[in-house]
């Protein structure tokens, strides 16, 4: 495929909406080829649901698999290194159009195996520190796609857990060291923002999910404990064992999505407050807008994302 043809192809997963719809008439019924690397494992309903409406955001604009396009969804769970490069070198293969990758440890795996097919990220932390983009107005190279968070937003996931449960004084951030490798971008802020609520700020990460009860049970070993869940692929998908413990240890904790909700809701001694900074479809559906790399900036989304905290029980004496 021409430069020119795969400009045009990935402006169609971005702002096709805004062309004339006789102008899309005209393209020709060539099939196209999308990979998609997704980092959670394929039976996680919640990342189906983000494959599935950008399939859907596909065909309102024109591309329907088998007619003009071809879709090859690969997955990994994000704790598998190991499988995340396999699977990317798979996905590369047979030259792809474009790419759509998930997450940071997705993208990493992808761009060690091509410079040149574009590849665009729909949930990255830092783009930049990750070493993805140049910059978010030009970022070079053959990577664009969505930021949607702010590092300033971890400590205002501080105020909040002060605000539902005013006496802790120690709070750890859970992640994985190795998904997380942006672990920085969200660590500094949280020890910068921990002497103005008064509480010590403590890292708190695991490198399986092995490690997470014993993580999680040392934070609730003293009284007035809290914690924060750090927005990673591994967190996100081993949140069906994180929630359960925050609640069974009676740690108040700030979770980075909504969907984390669904999980807390269950536990009967649970008040649940969402706090929400837009629409998680929204979020999912990002990597369906976005232009052709590198002439295309990245976009940050600092709105899309879905934070929700769980308050529990103060501890019995």
């Amino acid at each position: 495929m021409s430069g020119v043809m795969r400009r045009q192809f990935i402006m169609l997963l971005g702002g096709a909406a805004a062309w004339p719809i006789a102008a899309r008439a005209q393209q020709t019924e060539r099939m196209r080829r999308i990979g998609v690397l997704m980092g959670y494992a394929e039976s996680d309903s919640d990342a189906q649901a983000r494959v599935a409406v950008f399939r859907d955001g596909l065909q309102k604009l024109g591309w329907t698999e088998g007619r003009n396009i071809q879709i090859d969804t690969h997955w990994a769970t994000p704790d598998d290194a190991e499988a995340v490069r396999r699977l990317a070198k798979e996905l590369i293969a047979p030259q792809p159009n474009v790419i759509v990758s998930s997450t940071t440890p997705t993208t990493t795996a992808l761009l060690q195996q091509t410079r040149t097919i574009p590849i665009v990220f729909a949930i990255v932390a830092d783009p930049i520190g990750s070493g993805f983009v140049a910059s978010l107005a030009r970022p070079g190279g053959n990577v664009t796609g969505f930021t949607f968070t702010e590092p300033t937003m971890a400590g205002k996931w501080l105020e909040l857990l002060k605000e539902i449960a005013p006496r802790v004084v120690r709070v750890a951030m859970l992640f994985n060291q190795v998904s997380a490798t942006y672990a920085d971008y969200w660590l500094n802020p949280f020890k910068a923002a921990a002497p103005t609520f008064a509480v010590e700020a403590i890292a708190a990460p695991v490198r399986d999910s092995s490690e997470l009860e014993s993580v999680i049970a040392a934070q609730a070993r003293e009284p007035n404990g809290g914690l924060i869940v750090m927005p990673d692929s591994f967190t996100d998908a081993r949140r069906v064992e994180i929630t359960p413990l925050a609640h069974r240890y009676r740690l108040p904790a700030v979770y980075p999505f909504v969907f984390s909700l669904k999980l807390a809701a269950c536990c009967p001694t649970a008040l649940i407050e969402p706090i929400t900074f837009g629409g998680q479809r929204r979020t999912s559906t990002a990597s369906s807008r976005a232009r052709n790399p590198p002439t295309s900036p990245c976009k940050r989304r600092p709105s899309t994302n879905s934070s929700s905290i769980s308050r529990l029980p103060r501890r019995s004496a």
